[in-house]
């Protein structure tokens, strides 16, 4: 694959790049080749130092397509995107200072003594990224098979590290880097870095124009309350949280919003419903895919299901058996509770290793044969060689054969086993969904014709149609939360020097029985069954609702904070003195000096 046609560098650019800037999107480029007599090997890691050597051994491991899943390619030169996440693990003892610490300040920029504080609060940041706690993989890799070579052919991967899970950044960012790379060598990467650090920093929630060389990415970054806490403490505010429903919808509401919910679900669109049952509610579940960009995929839109309800189940996109987490996962017992995770698997191994987990989903089409990387720009890793056209009688709405229904009913007799011998779609689960599949929802999907370009566009119209059902039904379910997330203002005449009164506190028996009192309402009472508060029990004792509330209650909090600071600072002030006694004078005087100390405190705090 020669290199983009779109992307050329610069001669005059510097190539010195600027460590920190870099850090605040990428924590390493890596070149890692697959050796025959010893494996996966970190060829290149640039910055140096930034991996522990535990780490370097995970990332090597996970950025292969597993040799099982893809032997029905025999072309010449396979390209493919993938993405995983793999826990950070510390270093087993301290590493000397390497080139990710060193700092470089123009002396003409700053005094000594900004240069000393500018230095700590580097190595500081550097320091913190350290502890986050999991690392996002973006992988360009390619295939090359000549039977001139050992063993007929070779393998490299091209690996973006970030903490941020951002692929609408980094998958056409591998676009470019990964063929340059094959082109260039090693230089690609000093290249690519150089520009990366001159990017300005992340804004979740924004659009964004990252120049790449004479080419521009054009993304959508997802927002604040759909990221990990541990990757940065951006600014939220109320306006853009759940549960009200956004009025913008070109802005992203949660995580891998360009994910392909329509091309990966196309064959079970029907279990959709109780797939967002299943990630509401933080149940482990298996995907299994033929390769792992399929695989990927399918996690990436199981997770973008759920928005704007952050996922707070661990979830990898592309899983493997020398993941550490492997280890205990098939030391699980009969009996024992599968940990809530959302596993994507090309290798069906996992079926027998890990058959304890309650819900298997199996997804895509083995007969992908292409040398193209399967990306688009809105359906990023579109799945190709399936069948072409899209109607209802696929979806058995409209029409239900004998034939049909008989399949069925083997295949859920069979079980997921029976992919050991030949590839199907479908869902394994014993969970009875409460949410009824929305025909009118599906009746609406367009059929995507024959022609590739028609469908890449008709899948870009379905998904829109997808994701805002289900950004509607889960904005719907979270809405009886809202009370409990209402900032108070000072009432007119009111001293708004006092603190303000706090939040309702959360009871769940008490929601429950005002909830089943009230009722779910009008949107969720015509696509739920009759035991919706069922849901909401388990809603209440899963993974996902206790971290969302807290951070929904944060927010309110500071917001309501803000509403009164607001109140303070309009406050006639003489006005409010002159009605008073002067006892009440003097305890408003002391609420006033508490206050100023405490602004006085937050100002020292961020910039000292």
């Amino acid at each position: 694959m020669s290199r983009s046609p779109s992307f050329a560098v610069k001669q005059e650019l510097s190539l010195k790049t600027d460590l920190e800037s870099l850090q605040q999107w990428v924590v390493a480029f890596c070149i890692i080749r697959f050796d025959l007599e010893q494996g996966q090997l970190i060829e290149e890691c640039y910055p140096p130092g930034s991996l522990s050597n535990e780490e370097e051994l995970d990332v090597a491991f996970s950025s292969f397509p597993d040799s099982v899943s893809q032997n029905q390619n025999r072309s010449s030169i396979h390209d493919c995107i993938f993405f995983f996440r793999i826990q950070r693990r510390k270093s087993s003892e301290q590493r000397n200072v390497n080139s990710s610490e060193i700092v470089e300040i123009d002396d003409k920029e700053v005094s000594s003594n900004s240069m000393k504080d500018k230095v700590i609060n580097r190595r500081k940041i550097r320091n913190d990224t350290k502890q986050l706690k999991y690392l996002y993989g973006y992988v360009f890799n390619r295939q090359r098979h000549d039977e001139r070579l050992r063993r007929g052919g070779e393998q490299k991967s091209v690996v973006i590290l970030s903490h941020n899970p951002y692929s609408s950044v980094f998958r056409p960012l591998l676009q470019i880097m990964g063929p340059l790379y094959f082109d260039l060598g090693k230089k690609a990467l000093e290249h690519i870095a150089a520009y990366v650090s001159m990017w300005p920093a992340p804004v979740p929630g924004k659009h964004m124009e990252l120049p790449i060389g004479n080419a521009l990415l054009k993304v959508s970054l997802p927002p604040a309350h759909s990221l990990s806490f541990e990757i940065g403490m951006f600014e939220e505010s109320a306006s853009a949280m759940a549960p009200f429903l956004p009025n913008n919808q070109s802005i992203p509401q949660g995580l891998f919003h360009d994910s392909d919910i329509f091309g990966t679900f196309r064959s079970i669109l029907l279990q959709l419903w109780l797939l967002w049952e299943l990630l509401l509610i933080g149940e482990p579940i298996l995907i299994i895919g033929p390769t792992p960009p399929q695989c990927c995929e399918a996690v990436a839109s199981l997770v973008s299901l759920v928005a704007p309800l952050p996922c707070s189940i661990d979830f990898r996109p592309y899983f493997t058996i020398h993941d550490p987490d492997f280890k205990h996962l098939n030391s699980l017992r009969e009996g024992d509770t599968f940990p809530p995770m959302i596993l994507g698997v090309t290798n069906l191994f996992f079926l027998k290793a890990l058959r304890n987990i309650p819900h298997i989903v199996s997804v895509g089409s083995p007969a992908l044969n292409s040398n193209q990387v399967p990306f688009a720009s809105r359906s990023a890793g579109r799945i190709h060689g399936r069948p072409e056209g899209f109607g209802l009688q696929q979806l058995s709405l409209k029409k239900f054969s004998p034939s049909s229904l008989l399949s069925a009913v083997k295949l859920r007799r069979d079980g997921p086993l029976c992919l050991m011998t030949e590839h199907k779609e479908a869902v394994w689960s014993t969970y009875v969904a409460t949410t009824k599949p929305d025909t009118s929802i599906l009746n609406r999907l367009i059929d995507a014709g024959m022609l590739p370009r028609v469908e890449e566009s008709m899948s870009v119209v379905n998904n829109e149609i997808l994701r805002r059902h289900f950004l509607e039904l889960t904005t719907n379910f979270l809405a009886p939360f809202g009370p409990y997330f209402r900032a108070t203002t000072p009432s007119e005449g009111s001293l708004p020097f006092i603190d303000p009164p706090p939040l309702p506190p959360f009871d769940a028996d008490e929601f429950l029985a005002n909830l089943s009192a009230r009722g779910v309402g009008k949107f969720l009472s015509k696509r739920m069954k009759s035991n919706w508060l069922d849901l909401y029990k388990r809603f209440l004792k899963g993974p996902n609702f206790m971290p969302w509330f807290q951070r929904r209650l944060t927010v309110a909090e500071q917001e309501q904070h803000r509403l009164w600071r607001q109140a303070r600072m309009k406050a006639d002030i003489k006005l409010l003195i002159s009605k008073m006694p002067e006892l009440e004078v003097v305890d408003y005087f002391n609420a006033i000096e508490r206050h100023l100390l405490g602004e006085i405190q937050v100002i020292a705090e961020k910039y000292f």
